[in-house]
This record gives structure tokens, C-alpha cells and sequence, in this order.
């Protein structure tokens, strides 16, 4: 619940720059976007100021990814029991097919896996549907029978006509396995779900079983069932945990093994002291434990290096509970830091003149940290579409009684924007209503829109307070949504306040009114470019932006503050009042803060449910259509640099980074080099 995902309709995304920083990142043959297909794009990152590291910081920053690559198996047997069998079928057919390469089945074939790969299965990674193959049953069979067997996934025993026969369906039938995430009303939403969360357990029975174990009474609970699977096994309930000698041991391992290797070179005594407890919730499964490595790790703000590695964030959880594994290794952006900083050294004003009501603020306002940084490597549930921003730990207790770390990570946010620049077409050319609307976001866009990105997770998600008794997931399926709301409301709400401008982090008066246009026109219209047509909105972050906008625009139409206007035939959402709008955020804030901080899951439901999740079908199909003219990719993900070590004379003497260009291949190497785990079935 504590991540900003880059969306479709921002003017750009550009960073002031250090003399050295422009030089090291103005090269003219390096190409940001080097691979599309279906609706996705592929994009390479840079790392600014590696050179600037030490040695021993170099080192600490490899070992650390690799410790991150080795989780990569695990997000794939999480988002679906048989990604792991259908990913290393997809490894041998792409490694050892010894038919025609270029016929347009195997174009399509390659199209399909490049798809699988982006997603770490075979859901789309944000609409969460099951995506399908633009070839035939029949030539899936050619491709297995014609790659080397042993390569397969086969069972003991198992000929290779056997195992077409159960992977077949797999693939393509549409009914199996149809929705990673199920958020649908009057079923159950655990049983019609594809995720690898549950076994044999339904909807009521796993929130009975983790409705036992809370105390109301607790304040600093654990997070119950964040790290494991929920089994059915002679008729009881009970977890599967993931450990090192539980679920998921040969990957952890692996992990441990690196981690280990990176805390012999850590920068400092915070570090190796979290990154002792991280080792040993790993080897134990013990979530008690957990909370104490994120204690010990959002107190470390000194640090250069840093990096989030663990089951973190719940989204995927059709009940908000259980975690997907990721990780995102990075240190210190110091000239963005600043601007953070400002707003983290101003938490507490921030928090006392929010429009919330003063039951649901902090009284005191604990260690709230921000910063930019620069992202070395991502992986699991960061990779290849990592968020832009993060704000940790999740744990509510540790936020209000020891603070959070907030980021936003700014060599992804400037390869997104150098990537749009080689586009020749924008959402902004197309969706904005007039040159002035486009004037004023060329003006403020690429700084607006980082200032609601730190506000959002900054303050955002650090901001409010639980009412004592009010358990943490009191909002269960609805609560993702909610929480990024109220995040980017919080954002919002501060975006016009003078404030801003007071401290520096707004030019002027008029910049905050580039990211109301920008968020209004992408939660009324173009993020609906990806959804599919006659599909409902199911995606958090999606949902969030959808129910605030429709909000605004339906309580706001007594005073005409967002106008729905036509011009040549083409729908557009017009901001008539700004500072209306401005005191609707803080109305909506309000009302989702008390929901959260009381638990209210009847209000919560009947928001999201009324606001953030239907679609108008004739201004749905007219925006498809509209950006289907644009010939752009409506979601972007990366390819990971290469930290290789330099050897002399048998000794380590550096690190160098090297920039892949083959999006296909990368995967192919790290499925050579990372795989831990065996696929069940």
C-alpha cells in the first residue's frame, strides 16, 4: 500500500541536474526505449554517479543485487501456482527450438513470452487478467516437441505428450485461471482468485483463521500471515511459511548467502545490524522478528547505500494480507534529496493543518525521513515495472511510534521521461482541452508532478492515525485502494497551499494547478486506455485515482468545478475552479481518513465500489480509440544494468556498469543463472 506507480498522461518528468550528473547522462547513443510490444514498452535505466562510490560501496551494492535476483522465482510461484512450469517451458522452447524462427507463429510465440516475462507470469501485471497466446494450440505442441525434452518441466515419468496435455489448457483456456486478483462482489474472492496465496481454503475460513489470532488490545501487532501460504491439510487450516527451511528455502537461501556477502562490506554498524535481523526473520519466518529489522532500518537515514528486500506489499492478496516478495537496491540521489528533506524537516505542519479531523492526526510526528535515489537493480515484485516512489514500513504502529522512509527514485522517473521524448506523440497533445492547459503543463508538469510524488509518500502514507482498538486491516480488500488515495489526496490537498511556495518547493501560485489537470484527465479519462473494453477497474492505484476524480466531478457539479466539454466531436474534463477543487481534496481526505482510522469497511466498500470501479462504456471505447492513434505503449518497464566485477591479477579492483539492450535475453540469462526452485504440480 506504499508505492506510486508512474501513469500515462503525465507532461514529463525531468530533473534539475548537477554539471556532472547532464554530462554522464547526455550521451548521445544511449537509446532509453529499446523494445515494444502488445500494450508494453521496455526502457533501460541509467546509474548516475556510480563512479562517484567507493570501492567497498560498489561491492556492497553487488552483492545486495544479487541477493535480489535470487528472489525472482519466488514472485512467480506467488502470483500463480503454475508460472514456474509454464515460464521454464517458455526458457526451453526460446533456448533449444530447432524449427523455423521466422515464421509469424513463432514471431507470436515470441511476443507471448515476452509478455510472461514483464509479468513474472501469465496475468497481466496490472489489469491482473490472464493474457493469452496469438497462436494456436497446435503450434504450441509443434514448439514443445520440436525443443530438447529434457529441458521441459516434466513430472517423473511424465512423457512429453502427457505434459502437453496438462499445460495446454493451462495456457489457453480461457475460463482456467482467468484473474490473478479477484475483487468481485457476492463470490468468493479467494477460491476464484489464481494467486499462489491459498490451497483448498476458502474465503470465510481464511479470515476466520486470522480473525483468531488478532488482539484488539495489541498496539504493535505482527503482521499475521504476511510471509506465508494458507493450506488445507486433513481438514485443518494452517501456514506454510516461507523461510529457510519452509516454503521457498532453496531461494531464501540463496538470499541469506548474499546477504551475508554484503554485510561483510556494509558502510556501517546500522546497517549490519538491520541486515542481521532481515537474515534471521529469513531463516526463521518469524514476523516478530520482521518488525524489529524494520524498526532498526527506518531509523538508519544516514546511510548512502540502502535497499528494501522481503515479502512487503499486499496488493496482490485478494484479502490484503499476504505479501509479494521484491526488492530495489539504491543509494543516495543528493541533489533531489533536497527537496525532499524540506518537506520531511515540515511533517509536523504538514500533519497539524490537514483538514482531517484532529481525533485522526498525530499528536507528534516520529521520523519521517525522504530522499532520492538512484536504483542499481530491481527485482520480484519491483521488476521489470518498479514503482517510482515507496514509502516504508508498511506496519502502522512502526510508522506512528518510529517514523517511515520515503523515496522517490529518480533515474526511473528520468528514463521514463527521456523514453516519452523519443515518442513522437503524446497523451497531452491529444487529451488536453486547449494550448493552454498544454502551456501550463509543459511549464510545471515534470516538477508538479515530483512534488506530489514525495508529498504522496512522504507525508501521505505517513500522515493520520489509527483510533486505539482499530485493527490494521479492518478494510480488507478495499483497504489498497483507500490507502493510495488517501496518499495522493494528501499530495493534492498540499500541492496549492502557499506553504509550498513559502519553503521553495512550488515556483509560484499557478504551478500546483498543472498536476490538478493532469491528475483530473488521467483519472476521468486516460488511464481507462488500459483497461480492456467491457472490463471493470480492479487495480488499486487505478482505483484510487478513478474514485477521486469521480468524486470531485460529482460533488463538485453543483458549482461546475470540473466541466465535461465536447469540441470536434472529442470528450475533455475542465477544471472551472481550482481552489474548489482544491477544498473537495480536503473533503475527500477527510472522509477517507476517518474510514481508515476508524475501520469503517461498510463506507470504504460503498466508496470504492460506487466511485473507482465501473466504466462509462461510450467514453471508455472513445478513449481507446483515441490513444490507439497515438501508437503509444500505455505501460513501461526496464531491463536491468549489469554491476559486473573487474578482475586483476585475480583481485576485485572495481565494478563496472553495463547497459543491456535485449529485454528477451536478460531474462533467458537470469533464468540460466537464478533459478532456485522446482515447479509444483
Amino acid at each position: 500500500m506504499k508505492k506510486i506507480f508512474m501513469y500515462i498522461g503525465t507532461a514529463g518528468l525531468l530533473f534539475a541536474c548537477s554539471p556532472k550528473e547532464q554530462k554522464e547522462n547526455s550521451s548521445d547513443n544511449f537509446k532509453y526505449l529499446v523494445d515494444e510490444f502488445a500494450d508494453l514498452k521496455v526502457m533501460r535505466y541509467q546509474i548516475p554517479e556510480w563512479d562517484s562510490l567507493s570501492l567497498q560501496q560498489k561491492e556492497y551494492i553487488y552483492c545486495l543485487g544479487e541477493a535480489a535476483k535470487y528472489g525472482r522465482d519466488i514472485i512467480w510461484d506467488q502470483h500463480f501456482k503454475h508460472n514456474l512450469t509454464i515460464r521454464k517451458t517458455l526458457e526451453s522452447i526460446l533456448n533449444t527450438y530447432s524449427g523455423d524462427k521466422t515464421a509469424a507463429d513463432y514471431e507470436n510465440f515470441v511476443v507471448y513470452a515476452k509478455r510472461a516475462f514483464f509479468s513474472n507470469g501469465i496475468h497481466h501485471h496490472y489489469a491482473e487478467d490472464k493474457f493469452f497466446p496469438e497462436f494456436s494450440e497446435e503450434y504450441f505442441a509443434t514448439l514443445i516437441k520440436n525443443s530438447d525434452a529434457s529441458q521441459l518441466p516434466l513430472k517423473e515419468g511424465e512423457s512429453v505428450e502427457e505434459f502437453i496435455n496438462f499445460i495446454t489448457p493451462v495456457v489457453f483456456d480461457k475460463e482456467m485461471y482467468k484473474t490473478r486478483r479477484n475483487s468481485g462482489q457476492g463470490i468468493d474472492i479467494v477460491t476464484t482468485s489464481a494467486v499462489n496465496f491459498y490451497e483448498g481454503v476458502s474465503q470465510k475460513e481464511a479470515e476466520n483463521f486470522y480473525a483468531k489470532m488478532q488482539d484488539p488490545k495489541d498496539e504493535t501487532p505482527i503482521s499475521y500471515g504476511l510471509n506465508s501460504k494458507l493450506v488445507k491439510k486433513d481438514g485443518k487450516v494452517c501456514e506454510e511459511v516461507y523461510s529457510a527451511n519452509g516454503l521457498y528455502a532453496e531461494a531464501i537461501n540463496k538470499i541469506i548467502y548474499w546477504l551475508e556477502k554484503a554485510n561483510a562490506v556494509a558502510e556501517n554498524e546500522a546497517q549490519r545490524n538491520y541486515t542481521n535481523l532481515l537474515i534471521e526473520y529469513y531463516k526463521t519466518g518469524d514476523l516478530k522478528t520482521w518488525d524489529d529489522y524494520n524498526v532498526a532500518w527506518v531509523q538508519d537515514v544516514e546511510s548512502t547505500v540502502d535497499y528494501v528486500n522481503g515479502f512487503i506489499e499486499d496488493y496482490s492478496d485478494p484479502l490484503g494480507r499476504k505479501a509479494t516478495w521484491e526488492a530495489v537496491v539504491n543509494f543516495r540521489d543528493f541533489e533531489a534529496s533536497k527537496r525532499s528533506n524540506t518537506i520531511s524537516d515540515n511533517a509536523q505542519w504538514f500533519e497539524d493543518n490537514s483538514p482531517v479531523d484532529p481525533r485522526f492526526k498525530k499528536k507528534e510526528v516520529k521520523g519521517v525521513s525522504a530522499k532520492g535515489i538512484i536504483a542499481t537493480t530491481l527485482a520480484g515484485d519491483c521488476f521489470p515495472a518498479p514503482p517510482i516512489g515507496i514509502n516504508l514500513p508498511n506496519a502502522d504502529w512502526i510508522r506512528k511510534n518510529h517514523g517511515s522512509k520515503s523515496v522517490t527514485i529518480t533515474n526511473l522517473m528520468e528514463a521514463y521521461d527521456k523514453a516519452a521524448e523519443e515518442s513522437p506523440k503524446s497523451m497531452l497533445s491529444e487529451f488536453a482541452y486547449d494550448q493552454t492547459e498544454i502551456d501550463l503543463c509543459k511549464k510545471y508538469g515534470s516538477h508538479t508532478s515530483v512534488v506530489h510524488t514525495d508529498l504522496h509518500e512522504c507525508l501521505g502514507h505517513g500522515s493520520g492515525q489509527l483510533l486505539p482498538g482499530t485493527q490494521p486491516g479492518a478494510l480488507k480488500e478495499y483497504n489498497s485502494a483507500l490507502e493510495e488515495a488517501r496518499a495522493d489526496l494528501f499530495g493534492l490537498y498540499y500541492c496549492a497551499d502557499p506553504k509550498m511556495v513559502e519553503l521553495g518547493i512550488m515556483p509560484d501560485a499557478e504551478a500546483y494547478k498543472a498536476e490538478y489537470i493532469s491528475f483530473i484527465r488521467n483519472g476521468l479519462m486516460g488511464q481507462l486506455a488500459r483497461v480492456e473494453l467491457g472490463k471493470t477497474i480492479t487495480e488499486s492505484h487505478m482505483q484510487d485515482r478513478k474514485l477521486i476524480s469521480e468524486w470531485c466531478y460529482e460533488n463538485g457539479k453543483a458549482d461546475n468545478v470540473i466541466e465535461k466539454k465536447t469540441k470536434d466531436g472529442k470528450t475533455y474534463f475542465v477544471i472551472n475552479d481550482f481552489e474548489k477543487l482544491r477544498d473537495l481534496f480536503g473533503q475527500l481526505l477527510s472522509e477517507i481518513q476517518r474510514i481508515k482510522s476508524e475501520g469503517d469497511y461498510e463506507a470504504g466498500k460503498n466508496m470504492v465500489e460506487k466511485y473507482a470501479v465501473q466504466v462509462d462504456p461510450e467514453l471508455h471505447k472513445e478513449v481507446k480509440e483515441r490513444y490507439a492513434s497515438l501508437g503509444i505503449k500505455p505501460y513501461g518497464g526496464f531491463i536491468n544494468p549489469e554491476i559486473v566485477p573487474v578482475v586483476k591479477d585475480g583481485k576485485t579492483v572495481d565494478y563496472k556498469v553495463e547497459y543491456p539492450t535485449d529485454f528477451l535475453q536478460q531474462h533467458l540469462d537470469y533464468g540460466k543463472k537464478y533459478s532456485t526452485l522446482n515447479p509444483t504440480r
